[in-house]
């Protein structure tokens, strides 16, 4: 059926003009159209997304929670820690002393302990290694304000379990920190590779193997016949790594993080290579001195785990 043409009156002419100016609108339109698609596809392609979008996650910078896997900052290592929150109460920088590491400040995303609420890490401690180390790679910047300095290696023993890169921030975590003994500004301190030549070196070894180690050294770490304690020898901070993975009876009776003996145990032995003694408490109830031998005893103070506070040299009285 063909439909009757509309009345006269209402069909409309278009007149060249009107035409022109109908192309141009169309024109117009077809323009806004195609800038509102291209600013739309640059939000999409640029915005990371809110927190837990894929687009987050793949847009967050290495050592976020989103890309770390690893306590340590590096590769994914045997302990299967979390990323630190902060220090604890009992461990948090003093007033005046900002604890602030002297290269760089570190962010909680990227710290390098297992969480503040982990004591021990779980599962069982290899006893035995193959007696062979292997050495951080890479050079440290040199940390501190002033001083001569001294050069220091990093090394793992193979078959412990433990990644040499992940021993090697939390080394460099402590010692590069304004509250070990760089901040005194009597020297400074660099990690160097295995094959450069050292001062000396932070060793983390087996029971078996640092029982060996710090005998030859002439200490003798065991307790019931098993070596126990950390120790050092001349030119070498020996860590016990059933110390390191399970800390002392000292720090879990408190509750305190295995973080913090972590950081106590580095700056002890290696305390004793810059030539410092064994201490006692100065107060009860206040923090012990890190060269109190607080793997032991705390002799009545509480866990602390630097040999500065408050901005200052912090010791105890000689034993």
């Amino acid at each position: 059926m063909i439909s009757p043409a509309p009345p006269a009156s209402s069909r409309r002419s278009t007149s060249p003009g009107g035409r022109w100016r109908q192309s141009w609108l169309i024109a117009l339109a077809a323009t806004l159209v195609l800038l509102t698609a291209v600013v739309i596809g640059r939000q999409l392609s640029s915005d990371p997304g809110p927190a837990g979008h894929p687009a987050a996650a793949a847009a967050s910078p290495a050592g976020s929670p989103a890309s770390s896997a690893e306590h340590s900052g590096a590769a994914a290592g045997p302990s299967g820690s979390v990323p630190s929150p902060g220090s604890s109460p009992a461990d948090a920088p003093d007033p005046g002393s900002p604890g602030t590491p002297v290269m760089a400040p570190r962010s909680p995303a990227t710290s390098v302990f297992p969480a503040e609420d982990v004591v021990q890490m779980p599962g069982k401690v290899p006893v035995k290694g193959s007696g062979e180390f292997q050495y951080a790679t890479t050079r440290g910047p040199v940390a501190g304000p002033q001083g001569t300095v001294r050069r220091f290696k990093v090394a793992v023993e193979k078959g412990s379990g433990e990644d040499v890169a992940a021993f090697t921030a939390q080394v460099r975590a402590v010692l590069e920190d304004s509250r070990s003994w760089v901040g005194a500004g009597r020297f400074r301190l660099q990690l160097v590779t295995g094959a450069e030549k050292a001062d000396f070196t932070v060793y983390l070894a087996t029971r078996e193997t640092a029982g060996r180690m710090c005998q030859l050294g002439g200490t003798n770490i065991r307790i019931g016949g098993v070596p126990y304690t950390s120790c050092r020898a001349t030119g070498k901070a020996i860590i016990n790594l059933d110390r390191w993975r399970k800390s002392a009876p000292t720090y879990v009776e408190s509750g305190t993080s295995l973080a913090q003996y972590r950081r106590y145990v580095i700056n002890h032995e290696v305390g004793h290579e810059f030539g410092h003694r064994h201490e006692g408490c100065p107060k009860t109830g206040g923090p012990a001195p890190v060269m109190v031998q607080q793997t032991l005893t705390l002799r009545g103070c509480n866990p602390y785990s630097w040999p500065r506070r408050n901005g200052r040299d912090f010791s105890g009285p000689s034993l």
